[in-house]
């Protein structure tokens, strides 16, 4: 059972290592003027197009299972590839990446509340102690420990859409621990995919219409693959088995190493220095984790 955990610890480290990336290129995005809805067509398009070979048979042979759930599937469609992607991307054309990674930390707190509603799972004391020192730590690092940066913040639409985007993803972890499911899980995500995929395209053509269109070129070819294969494929493989082993209120807390790859993402890529405060939140997310992931037997 221990190396099950440290297989789903594993994953989900990855999974928000590839997610942190997806922020900062998803800002790079931004800067180029790449469409975000655009973008996350094509993110999932192609997403779809590399998953087909190898899922085209198992969803022929459960198409009667996929029909019978077919609602189930769209639900987990719209809010995981629909929804969250779409306005974070959306979200960083309007807000800085501090906001965005501000919002993603709360994402935790978002699933064990939907996942309490829905009688999913039950949160016990170590998990709630767990979030509130993992907040602590990521309070830490975007603010450089100085309250008053939280106090600066604007809400502006992009933090506000944020906020949707958010509550969206939140829906879908708790969700996707409620059912055991027939089929593996790179046919799961390839139906999560078709089912998402549906509604994005009308949205992909409002914003054509609206003038918003791709230009092919580096920056886009260059985003386009990172967003495919990183956070796009592999990420929400390892987080779809991550949350099978250990429930989404668990896994959600990993979500709070987002910050720490982000800053040394940054540091690598822009140069900063690692300061004190990112060391302080880092102990006080690696405590979080740590805690979060006790249960009244280990107690």
């Amino acid at each position: 059972m221990a190396n099950k955990n440290n297989f789903a610890y594993l994953l989900l480290i990855l999974t928000t290592l590839f997610w942190s990336g997806n922020f900062i290129v998803g800002k790079a995005a931004s800067n180029y003027q790449i469409p975000p809805f655009s973008l996350n067509f094509y993110r999932w398009l192609f997403a779809f197009i590399i998953l087909l070979p190898f899922t085209f048979k198992e969803i022929l042979d459960h198409k009667k299972y996929i029909f019978y759930n077919i609602g189930f599937f769209i639900i987990l469609g719209i809010t995981s590839i629909t929804i969250f992607n779409s306005i974070v991307y959306y979200s960083l054309y309007y807000t800085q990446v501090i906001s965005g990674v501000l919002m993603i930390s709360t994402i935790p707190v978002w699933i064990m509340v939907v996942a309490s509603i829905l009688n999913i799972e039950k949160t016990n004391l170590f998990q709630i102690i767990g979030v509130i020192l993992s907040l602590t730590g990521v309070l830490f690092i975007i603010t450089k420990a100085d309250i008053e940066l939280i106090k600066s913040l604007n809400f502006n639409k992009g933090d506000l859409s944020m906020v949707v985007a958010m509550f969206s993803w939140a829906i879908y972890s708790a969700l996707l621990r409620k059912k055991t499911y027939e089929v593996s899980q790179i046919a799961l995500l390839e139906i999560i995919i078709i089912c998402g995929l549906v509604f994005l395209i009308p949205i992909y053509f409002i914003e054509m219409n609206f003038g918003h269109s791709i230009t092919l070129g580096k920056p886009f070819i260059l985003t386009l693959t990172y967003v495919v294969l990183f956070p796009g494929i592999l990420a929400f493989l390892f987080w779809i088995k991550g949350i099978s082993i250990i429930g989404a209120n668990r896994a959600g807390v990993f979500l709070h190493l987002m910050p720490i790859f982000g800053a040394l993402m940054a540091i690598v890529i822009f140069d900063e220095k690692f300061m004190f405060y990112h060391f302080l939140g880092a102990i006080f997310i690696i405590a979080g984790i740590t805690l979060s992931n006790k249960n009244k037997k280990n107690a």
